[in-house]
């Protein structure tokens, strides 16, 4: 089965074509972090209008570079959230139009589904079960996979996404859009142990997270210091490093939690922080100590993209899934309302 899939959920339009026998084919991905820069983050109408812009010219180079005519697709895949419902009506109207025009199923992609399962195009994929841990800007969360479709939630963030607070801590110190890479750069000139920052809700029970107070603490932080000192970018280096160390020692320990409570030695991660570098080297080295094994997908795999969306896609139309015409593009979707892959 050959796929198309499409993701426009939020400030990047991705599309792949994904073969289920021969693999990924073919991805693209345009961003538009330069459009939304001069902001300071996503403007939704100017998300909407650059995915208009791009879906087209881009369905075309994806098909050319797979080497395949578009009357070769099997299915169309596309995220119907969650997400900004402009970006996502974008996506969904073109794939709909295009399964219609060509008479082949389209699916809907759950958006946190596809990150969920983005490690699974990497060779040596974990065999289920596992805990994932789903981090991004606009999510933070841990769940018990034991099939796909079957997640179990067991954590997430109560208020801010660690991703989020990445990107409001970079803004507070300056560092311009997107926060999350910039801040993580800054902090490698960062000294470590200028600044202890708390761990947030690790001192009880529970695999919930909150980030909100970290990103408080940073400020605070921030403006005590430039009282007293001149704002330096030394300064700036040793907040930043303080704050991801904090963020990072929040989801390791939350992690290996998660990993004992479940008596699973397989852990996931996915989703744009997923990237981190830091984040994966002492996710690696606890898989190492403790005899766990953590999979990541690819860097370019970690933030939205096409290919996630075309694979998971492809698994759900091989198993007989797919929706009307009816475009039913949302906001809001909890993973948990997914039903479980049909065998």
């Amino acid at each position: 089965m050959i796929v198309l899939g499409i993701e426009t959920s939020c400030d990047e339009t991705g599309l792949a074509v994904y073969d289920s026998e021969h693999g990924l084919r073919a991805h693209v991905l345009h961003s538009q972090v330069e459009l939304h820069a001069a902001y300071g983050g996503v403007v939704p109408e100017l998300a909407s209008r650059d995915h208009i812009r791009y879906l087209l010219p881009l369905a075309e180079k994806v098909l050319a570079e797979a080497g395949i005519d578009k009357q070769q697709l099997d299915g169309i895949a596309y995220t119907a959230g969650p997400g900004l419902i402009g970006a996502l009506m974008s996506g969904a109207a073109l794939a709909r139009s295009l399964a219609w025009a060509l008479d082949i199923p389209a699916v809907e992609v759950h958006h946190m589904e596809g990150h969920l399962l983005a490690p699974l195009l990497e060779a040596g994929a974990p065999e289920f079960p596992f805990v994932a841990l789903l981090v991004s800007g606009g999510h933070t969360m841990l769940a018990h996979v034991s099939a796909i479709g079957e997640y179990e939630l067991i954590g997430q963030s109560l208020d801010d996404a660690a991703g989020e607070a990445f990107d409001k801590t970079a803004k507070m110190l300056g560092l311009g859009y997107p926060g999350g890479p910039v801040l993580a750069e800054t902090a490698k000139s960062g000294r470590a142990g200028a600044f202890s920052f708390p761990r947030p809700m690790t001192d009880r029970p529970g695999l919930d997270f909150s980030f909100s107070g970290l990103k408080t603490f940073a400020l605070n932080t921030w403006e005590r210091e430039r009282r007293n000192t001149e704002a330096t970018e030394q300064l700036r280096a040793d907040i930043a490093l303080a704050f991801e160390d904090a963020v990072v020692d929040t989801l390791l320990i939350k992690s290996k939690r998660a990993l004992e409570q479940t008596c699973c030695t397989r852990l996931v991660v996915a989703g744009g922080v997923g990237a981190n570098r830091t984040l994966r080297a002492r996710l690696q080295k606890l898989a190492e100590t403790r005899n766990y094994s953590v999979t990541f997908p690819r860097i370019e795999f970690c933030t939205d993209n096409g290919a996630m969306i075309a694979f998971t896609g492809c698994l759900r139309l091989q198993a007989g899934e797919s929706q009307p015409l009816d475009i039913d593009a949302r906001a809001r979707w909890p993973l948990s309302q997914l039903e479980a892959l049909k065998h």
